[in-house]
């Protein structure tokens, strides 16, 4: 319903963003730095000028790198967060527990890591331990084909959980670490279902709004709800619309769809800033996100625009 009055503005609510790809445009090219307006969608000076409280950074090992390289790879985008973005930035706070949002301060934000896909750990779980060590907090089980743990969303194969990714999610229940269900095959989702204790969509969308394989049917996002698991609403262009332009509406448009299954106390936002190469108008970046938050408190409550901007996340965020 809209409302009759915009009590806020945008700009004056923090943001939880369940996903970016800064690490990886960081990666590939070694002259990109966190401050890189020209480059990237996330900066330091985005997620100031944005209301950023915290950013979930992935490690995405992408797939033309093969084998044991991989593992490699990912270290590699440990040492760039640690040494370009946390190093250099002091307000910039690693976060692996609730208690350490609650710690920062006004002018502080938080960086969680993740990790996207399991690729980078083969089939050797002391590799997913040593991410863990590292502050890896949500481990998403693929990207979109298959590897040791399931199948992606695009193996044709469609596979579940293998014996070797059950024991990825034990360790994650284990150790209350997010497992990640963006990207995974459909059987590999019910699997998690069954079997993990902490769970996110950190960046799905509604497949009844846009027909796109790796949007959620109807019924995992009931499962997903049911289950009291953080689903992000992303900001890739062609998981919103078949259109050929894309607004913020679209993104309202699955907002709205997760509310009517039930979803207002579960929807966040998973950007994919940087992972993506065309853009929401209006929303080409971290800094624009206040287009989206005062669009939203034009239909929504404050109290429920607080919750899917930050409060949603932070309620589900599994390390105390």
């Amino acid at each position: 319903m809209l409302k009759d009055e915009v009590r806020m503005e945008g700009n004056q609510l923090k943001i939880f963003d369940g996903h970016c790809d800064v690490l990886w445009k960081m990666w590939e090219n070694d002259d990109v730095s966190f401050s890189d307006n020209n480059h990237l969608h996330v900066t330091w000076e985005g997620l100031e000028k944005g209301n950023a409280k915290v950013q979930c950074f992935a490690i995405y090992v992408p797939e033309k790198i093969k084998g044991e390289s991989a593992f490699q790879v990912a270290l590699e985008m440990v040492a760039i967060f640690n040494k370009k973005i946390l190093d250099r930035y002091s307000n910039m706070k690693l976060v692996t527990s609730k208690s350490d949002i609650d710690s920062l301060k006004e002018n502080e934000i938080g960086a969680i890591l993740t990790l996207e896909g399991c690729d980078a750990i083969g089939s050797d779980l002391s590799r997913l331990r040593k991410l863990y060590g590292y502050g890896v907090t949500s481990v998403g089980l693929t990207w979109n084909y298959g590897n040791a743990v399931a199948d992606g969303i695009l193996e044709t194969r469609g596979a579940g959980l293998t014996e070797f990714g059950k024991s990825v999610v034990e360790e994650n229940n284990k150790n209350s670490v997010w497992t990640d269900v963006s990207h995974l095959s459909i059987k590999g989702f019910w699997d998690v279902m069954e079997s993990a204790d902490y769970i996110i969509a950190s960046h799905s969308n509604c497949h009844k709004i846009c027909n796109n394989p790796r949007n959620l049917l109807d019924d995992q996002i009931k499962a997903l709800i049911q289950k009291n698991a953080a689903i992000g609403v992303t900001f890739v262009p062609q998981f919103l619309t078949d259109s050929q332009k894309c607004t913020i509406t679209d993104i309202l448009k699955h907002v709205e769809h997760y509310c009517s299954l039930g979803g207002l106390r579960n929807i966040g936002f998973g950007s994919d800033f940087d992972g993506i190469s065309s853009t929401v108008e209006n929303l080409h970046s971290f800094k624009e996100y206040h287009n989206l938050v005062n669009t939203l408190l034009k239909y929504y409550s404050e109290t429920d625009v607080k919750g899917f901007l930050f409060d949603n996340f932070y309620n589900k965020y599994p390390k105390v």
